[in-house]
């Protein structure tokens, strides 16, 4: 029995069975993005199937660096960090190549620890769609750049000189991935063995960028599926002695690393809500009203989207990044971008997204907004025609330009508070302020070469 088979409880214990597994991967991803896991015995995993498992509820109370937030209600040093309980999820089921009769399964928190659980908060998205009468269909595209470096490497740097796998501007080299072909075929045969298949693997512009599409799914599988291919890319190739990062911008020299999702909407029947050919650019009043949503929400979800203080470094003028909550048709120096074609391909691209976004939280607002805009019938301004660099627009599009400003806007939301829930607003809300409340205790080295001697 193969781990895309299993779709039940009875068929994760058949396929445990039968492979005679001693010990079974069970990972949550948590606020950040992060994969936070271990391994069980097949006993307890086993009994863990059908009646859950506790896992200690610090992985919600926690940042990036496992340093503890000052001022999260849900869980801290007054609730004693208890265990919180999860379920697993059978349909999760993945194999791991580079592990020997071994395989992992995602689990989502329950109880209480749902209402912030980011995975739980995409499902009740979706649960909204479906009570609308949508299915909803995504794909993520990631930029990453690959270094000759270790986790040692870097540190001992101090992220200083890195070395790049390849040097120089090189977008769509046959050259590059010829060189580098047993990278390229590793980590595609990987995306098939582990079901996140990678429709599209290149080069980008600039030293050892590539850029990946994943194959579109329904939205929590095509969530389950970027979140796993972050990691387990991350994973190949430290393995293979490089590093990967998917932060939003590594070096002021280069361009920032995109994460842009692609959304569409199907009816009951499987036909597309997004497309009527009668109608400009093919888009139905469905799609508008959607569009209209998304920019019209985007300033206030955007610490969902642009999730780190170092996302905003990216979205700056002329760098293939929005900055304003734009939309158009076919244009690349938009927020938003809609992309006409035959029913099966009519979609939005959501661009201000970057690569260090947590694909459940990000999702849950690129399809929450969007639903929130049918709802209430949400048209949207002209679509921009050329270089929105180059145009000036109204400051009801404007965007938050730091982190805390953002997560600020998301706790002041009527929209965000009623579509994820107040808990989960104000549980994510106080995570980002965290965030740069730590980046503020830094000194950076911009500031010591400008005031060290001079000031």
């Amino acid at each position: 029995m193969e781990a895309k088979q299993v779709k039940t409880a009875a068929d994760a214990r058949k396929l445990i069975e039968e492979r005679d597994i001693k010990h079974v991967k069970v990972g949550v991803f948590d606020v950040d993005g992060i994969l936070r896991g271990k391994y069980i015995h097949r006993d307890k995993f086993l009994s863990a199937l059908e009646g859950g498992f506790g896992f200690c509820d610090v992985v919600l109370g926690w940042d990036s660096n496992d340093q503890l937030y000052d001022s999260a209600k849900f869980t801290g040093w007054h609730t004693a960090y208890p265990d919180a309980m999860a379920r697993i999820l059978p349909e999760t089921c993945r194999e791991l190549p580079m592990e020997e009769n071994t395989i992992l399964f995602l689990g989502e928190f329950e109880g209480t620890a749902e209402a912030v659980c980011p995975r739980a908060n995409l499902r009740r998205v979706l649960k909204k769609a479906d009570d609308m009468g949508y299915g909803v269909s995504a794909a993520c595209e990631f930029e990453f750049f690959l270094f000759e470096e270790t986790p040692h490497s870097v540190r001992e740097k101090n992220y200083r000189n890195l070395k790049n796998i390849t040097p120089g501007f090189y977008g769509y080299s046959m050259l590059r991935n010829s060189v580098h072909s047993e990278f390229y075929q590793d980590l595609l045969e990987l995306g098939d063995a582990m079901d996140f298949p990678i429709e599209g693997l290149h080069t980008e512009t600039g030293p050892g960028v590539l850029e990946a599409a994943l194959v579109h799914d329904s939205a929590l599988r095509a969530a389950d599926k970027a979140a796993l291919f972050k990691t387990f890319t991350k994973v190949l190739a430290q393995r293979a002695g490089w590093m990967a990062t998917f932060m939003a911008k590594w070096s002021k020299d280069w361009p920032g690393q995109s994460g842009h999702m692609h959304v569409s909407l199907q009816g009951k029947d499987g036909r597309s809500v997004f497309f009527d050919d009668t109608k400009p650019h093919k888009m139905s009043d469905e799609m508008r009203w959607f569009v209209g949503g998304q920019q019209k929400l985007m300033p206030e979800f955007l610490s969902m989207v642009s999730c780190t203080v170092n996302s905003y470094s990216r979205l700056i003028p002329g760098f293939w990044a929005p900055t304003t909550a734009t939309w158009a048709v076919e244009n690349r120096t938009t927020a938003l971008r809609v992309i006409p074609g035959s029913p099966k391909s009519q979609r939005v691209e959501y661009r201000i997204a970057a690569a260090d976004i947590n694909p459940y939280i990000a999702l849950a607002a690129c399809i929450g907004s969007g639903l929130w805009g049918i709802e209430n019938r949400i048209e949207p301004t002209a679509p921009v025609v050329g270089n929105a660099y180059d145009q000036t627009f109204p400051d009801a599009l404007s965007l938050p330009r730091t982190l805390f400003e953002a997560a600020g806007r998301l706790r002041q939301s009527e929209a965000a508070n009623n579509l994820f829930g107040e808990d989960f607003v104000e549980h994510y809300a106080q995570s980002r302020e965290w965030e740069e409340r730590e980046f503020r205790k830094a000194i950076t080295d911009w500031e010591m070469q400008r005031y060290f001697e001079i000031i």
